[in-house]
């Protein structure tokens, strides 16, 4: 049985009342509800688009109609042929705003369309039909305090396990539609969270991959808000500067006075008394603070004004996320730190909701009309009679002294909501996935293992990943794995990486089951050599090797033991250098206390004095066959206890004809 699929007739208008809750998932092929909906979304956005043609040929009917009678009414002068030309101008005033209406509405079943159709393909790691994700700055340190994020991963790591870019982790995960959404994604993917965090954003992500309504409405009001999401930036920088006309109470009161007293003397003026001069004093005074301290009021309410559509825009996120009706803690903080100063109690019946976000940014939203006044050809006279620009800057600084420290609050619990549900969608997504066992005992009683059931690469096709069972640890061993080329040494790696990388998100991992301890992740596999640095490609792994090392050695003490990933090391050197070598780097890892996998042809390594207690071996195997049709070879991807007993290059060459 699959998920009910929304009717066409019954597309979602925007609102800020709660959305019904999306029936539990029945199918075990997300991508086929992605296709229903899909489907009948398009089909509304094909009725939707010829009503919308519809329209506007009606209104090019009505108004050359009212243009029509207009003109008859004026040559003829016949005050009859005004009737229709006024009701016909008043149809089109009506058909006009219809059209508005259909047009936001073809956008919205546009957005759906786009919406489910990726689902599909990101279920498919059809990477290049999906929107390729930002390029951001890694985050600083302890970007996320409240969630004990750990160090940030170092760029060599991210790249060798393909966190970020085109055909990554981040893209895998590139719901989010909002920079701050973005911007929380990428920190969470590069800082491990603490247990406790990973633990409150498992149970968010659990309650909302169900949700599949509630994650549409955002992505689409995300997606609606369009280049308004760029100007957040300066509105947060405004929203939090010094309000200085609230400072400044003689200006202030000069510019309440003022246009009193012109006012005043005007009506005098009217009546006949001889005030002409006063009232001039007056006017002059109000021209020389309109060109003067009035230019910095202007300019201030220009860079409010040039964000208004931020502030509608994000209200209406707001107002969805507010409205709704969450038991998981994590959901229920978001909500509330959407208010004004510490916030309020989410859900209480009768709760005041003027300092909600929402009800603070459409607030502001009302003075921009105020604003546009100023764009009239007229307005300067307007401005010297009454300085108007004064009293609008004083309420907008009112607002900003009330709600200016809380827009980068709000812009962070909304980022941290599209992370969440980026996460549930992932869950939603791979229904055979599962949340991983984060250790959150006392350091102390803490011995850093990890355990894998049928573990396999995330960023694989489903149907092409091979899942297979691996431990790691304790302190002291390491994986070492080895296997012919193209078996699937590397892949291995990286699918332990990443799924760490997601089990430290609090997102579901690719495997039956995963237990490990809290962790820092660094690795070495792929090298390159720098021709501007004039660094050789042994020069440049020995530096990445040797950081892998640092980090070991930095994190021995912590309560983030290294997890270490080592490809094929030292490639760039002689065969017997490279042994002796590598058996001193894993020598050195395994001393420090860090915990980690090896992959290597060198069939020999296991049995180095140093490390043959220590190493865990496993192998990976491929099976050599010459038919009627020439020779073949195939892999299982399956590991195998012990070290690999064949090796396959000379069969390379000999499957593409070089042999």
């Amino acid at each position: 049985m699959t998920q009910p699929v929304l009717a066409p007739e019954t597309l979602p208008e925007p609102s800020s009342t709660p959305l019904p809750p999306t029936p539990p998932q029945q199918t075990t092929d997300p991508a086929a509800v992605y296709r229903q909906r899909g489907a009948a979304f398009g089909a509304e956005h094909a009725r939707l688009t010829q009503r919308s043609r519809a329209n506007g040929n009606l209104n090019l009917v009505l108004f050359f109609g009212a243009v029509a009678a207009l003109t008859v009414a004026s040559v003829r002068g016949e005050l009859l042929w005004y009737v229709p030309a006024a009701g016909l101008g008043i149809a089109f005033i009506v058909a006009l705003a219809n059209f508005q209406r259909l047009k936001q509405q073809v956008g919205r079943a546009a957005a759906l369309v786009a919406i489910n159709a990726e689902g599909v393909e990101r279920i498919a790691r059809n990477w290049p039909a999906l929107p390729p994700p930002p390029n951001l700055e890694p985050p600083p340190e302890e970007t996320d305090a409240a969630a004990g994020s750990g160090a940030t991963l170092d760029a060599a790591t991210a790249a060798d396990l393909d966190l970020l870019g085109v055909a990554s982790l981040q893209h895998l995960l590139n719901t989010p539609t909002t920079p701050v959404g973005q911007t929380a994604l990428h920190t969470w993917i590069l800082q491990p969270a603490a247990p406790a965090a990973v633990a409150a954003r498992q149970n968010a992500a659990r309650e909302l991959g169900p949700q599949l309504i509630l994650r549409e409405e955002i992505g689409v009001a995300g997606r609606l808000l369009g280049p308004a999401q760029s100007h957040y930036e300066r509105f947060v920088a405004w929203a939090e500067s010094a309000p200085w006309l609230q400072k400044a109470p003689g200006w202030l009161w000069a510019a309440r006075l003022l246009p009193l007293a012109a006012l005043g003397l005007a009506i005098a003026a009217w009546y006949g008394q001889p005030v002409y001069w006063p009232l001039a004093g007056v006017l002059l005074a109000n021209l020389a603070i309109t060109l003067t301290i009035g230019r910095r009021a202007a300019d201030t309410i220009a860079q409010v004004e040039a964000q208004q559509e931020v502030f509608t825009a994000y209200a209406g996120l707001f107002a969805l996320l507010g409205e709704q009706s969450f038991s998981a803690p994590a959901l229920r903080h978001v909500q509330e730190r959407l208010w004004t100063g510490a916030g309020k109690e989410v859900g209480s019946s009768g709760a005041e909701t003027s300092g909600r976000a929402d009800k603070m940014m459409l607030r502001l939203a009302r003075l921009m009309p105020l604003a546009a006044i100023r764009r009239w050809v007229l307005f300067f006279p307007v401005e010297v009679a009454t300085l108007w620009n004064f009293h609008l800057l004083w309420l907008l600084e009112r607002w900003q002294a009330e709600a200016g420290g809380s827009v980068r609050g709000w812009l962070a619990a909304l980022g941290e909501m599209e992370a969440l549900l980026a996460l549930a969608t992932l869950h939603h997504d791979h229904p055979t996935w599962n949340f991983p066992e984060l250790d959150d005992s006392p350091q102390a009683e803490r011995t850093p293992q990890i355990a894998g059931s049928n573990i396999a690469h995330p960023l694989l096709p489903p149907d092409r990943a091979v899942g297979n069972n691996i431990a790691i640890g304790p302190p002291g061993s390491f994986l070492l794995v080895t296997g012919s080329n193209m078996s699937g040494k590397s892949t291995l790696l990286r699918a332990i990486g990443v799924n760490c990388v997601l089990a430290q998100m609090g997102a579901p991992v690719c495997a039956d089951r995963l237990r490990l301890p809290p962790l820092a992740v660094a690795s070495s596999m792929r090298v390159q050599d720098s021709l501007a640095r004039g660094e050789s490609f042994f020069m440049a792994e020995l530096r990445g090797l040797k950081a892998v090392v640092d980090l070991a050695d930095a994190h021995q003490e912590g309560d983030r033991p290294l997890l270490y990933l080592l490809d094929e090391i030292l490639q760039g050197t002689n065969t017997a250098e490279r042994q002796i070598a590598a058996r001193h780097i894993i020598r050195r890892l395994v001393d420090a206390g860090a915990i980690g996998a090896v992959s290597t042809h060198d069939l020999t390594l296991a049995a180095a004095p140093e490390l043959a207690a220590a190493a865990n071996a496993v192998h990976f195997t491929e099976s050599f066959t010459r038919g009627p049709q020439g020779p073949a070879m195939r892999f299982d991807f399956k590991l195998r206890a012990g070290v690999a007993t064949s090796t396959n290059a000379l069969k390379l060459m000999e499957l593409i004809g070089l042999a």
